[in-house]
């Protein structure tokens, strides 16, 4: 066969770098958006925020006469005041590090002193840095963690540095709960031999350690976590509830009351102080002292009801605090259009500065088109809450919008809409749907919140079942399985009509 040239025209999809920037920022949440505008900045000095320039305009206009010279040598001493500070909190960084405090049990017990102990527990908080964060992270209560807490109580106990040691040592063996996860013969054996501890000296270190606050605190089970808060109450029902705790805590979390009034004696009045009483404890003391702030949320469309027409209607807009305000750094474009050198790496970055913004206002335009359309779609749900809520798929909006569905499902991904019922995001108002008798459909978020309004208004004494709870469903029209019911319900969390039972 004769070897030949050929030329042949074909057509391809190509992906080039501005619509693959496109499509990344469209997926990020507002947070990682903002990191990334962080970035571009640092990397990119033809990108600017329109506030800095704000401000660098409203100073520049008294002196109009400024020449290019000075302009750039100002750039250059901003930038290394920017540098140093940044040297600054490094060393600062290193300096903290450098001063965290002491965690290792062996080495608490071999550099414990008398002097030490006066000093009380802050030369094992491991904090660092500068006085002013001290006093300010000290008057901060939730700042303060259990392990603070305890041994701030430990270094004021009246007994010997070296019983005090003991207990600090019992303290750094706590997990987040407040449990001594290690026996004491385990922290016995991880002791120094050279100190010559005594297994009756941990006893009596884990006594004075369960003294302290949080009562429960230091203990192993939570038979014994319960037992020390019930300890010393004066409570006509801790007598019957210690009982409870210590022979049968297995048969009154599974609410066999028939067993207990058997086994005990006791009628159900008592039966149900002694159980309010024991419902009242903490199981896991170190809880509250546990950082359990919320997630930062950033919302991208705020939604708020309008009037038009003389009718309501449900509006939603951009957040203009998630909206990053970003421009071409007009001095370096103009020093790069006067000069007319044809630089590449700046020609690069100036274009790579428009494209970032481009995409970034296209991000928001089409979250903001898919936010109304589903907020349209999903009226009822403002106004009546979630038993409105309509069964809603992401091809009914990408139809709507004439858009494709992979891509309403990147905008629905970690985007946030606050609304008057909360902030909510985007994909909590899709979900599948269940059949009614009268052929139309129900939403699964609806059923949800039906489910809880159910098992909400039940009688505690005779809580209904999830057969009893379909059967509902049937008789309000709508057509859903037990197992359905039991789905849900788990998911939300809602335990089984055996565990909801109370005297």
């Amino acid at each position: 066969m004769k070897a030949s040239l050929q030329l042949k025209g074909t057509q391809h999809l190509t992906m080039t770098p501005q619509l693959q920037q496109s499509i990344r920022l469209l997926q990020l949440s507002s947070v990682e958006l903002q990191q990334e505008v962080a970035q571009a900045l640092a990397e990119n000095p033809m990108l600017e925020r329109e506030e800095a320039e704000e401000g660098e305009g409203e100073r520049d206009n008294g002196n109009a006469e400024t020449s290019e010279h000075a302009e750039s040598t100002r750039a250059a001493q901003e930038f290394t005041h920017e540098s140093g500070n940044d040297f600054n909190d490094s060393a600062n960084e290193r300096s903290d590090n450098a001063n965290e405090g002491m965690t290792d049990t062996a080495e608490a017990f071999e550099q414990s002193s008398p002097m030490d102990m006066d000093e009380g527990p802050y030369t094992y908080t491991g904090s660092g840095g500068d006085d002013g964060d001290s006093d300010y992270e000290s008057d901060n209560s939730s700042a303060t963690t259990l392990r603070e807490h305890l041994l701030t109580q430990a270094g004021l106990q009246r007994c010997s540095w070296r019983e005090q040691a003991l207990v600090r040592i019992l303290i750094e063996a706590l997990d987040e709960r407040g449990y001594l996860t290690s026996s004491l013969a385990e922290i016995l054996e991880a002791l120094p031999e050279d100190e010559t501890v005594t297994l009756a000296e941990l006893e009596a270190a884990l006594t004075r350690l369960q003294e302290l606050d949080p009562p429960g605190v230091g203990a192993t089970t939570l038979t014994e976590c319960l037992l020390l808060q019930l300890k010393d109450l004066a409570d006509p029902s801790a007598d019957l509830a210690r009982t409870l705790v210590t022979d049968y805590l297995p048969a009154l979390a599974q609410r066999d009351f028939t067993l207990l009034r058997r086994k005990t004696g006791a009628d159900d009045e008592a039966l149900r102080d002694a159980q309010a009483l024991i419902r009242s404890l903490n199981p896991h003391p170190g809880s509250s002292f546990l950082d359990d702030a919320s997630p930062y949320i950033i919302p991208d469309v705020l939604v708020r009801k309008t009037q038009s027409d003389g009718a309501d209607h449900w509006m939603a807009t951009t957040n203009p605090d998630a909206l990053p305000r970003l421009r071409v750094n007009r001095l370096y474009a103009g020093l790069l259009r006067q000069t007319n050198s044809g630089h590449s790496g700046l020609t690069g970055q100036l274009q790579e500065a428009r494209w970032l913004i481009k995409n970034i206002q296209q991000r928001f335009e089409t979250i903001a088109r898919v936010a109304q359309a589903i907020v349209s779609e999903q009226a009822a749900f403002f106004e009546k809450g979630e038993l409105a809520m309509r069964p809603l798929v992401l091809r009914e909006i990408a139809d709507q919008l004439g858009l494709h569905e992979s891509t309403i499902s990147r905008v629905t991904s970690q985007k946030f809409m606050a609304t008057p019922r909360g902030v909510f995001e985007f994909k909590y108002f899709f979900g599948s749907h269940v059949g009614t008798d009268d052929g139309g459909s129900a939403s699964a978020t609806a059923i949800k919140a039906r489910i809880k309004q159910l098992i909400g208004g039940e009688n505690p004494k005779k809580p209904l079942s999830d057969q009893q709870i379909c059967d509902q469903f049937s008789a309000e029209g709508i057509v859903v399985a037990r197992r359905t019911i039991a789905k849900y319900r788990e998911a939300m969390g809602l335990p089984t009509a055996s565990l909801r039972k109370t005297l």
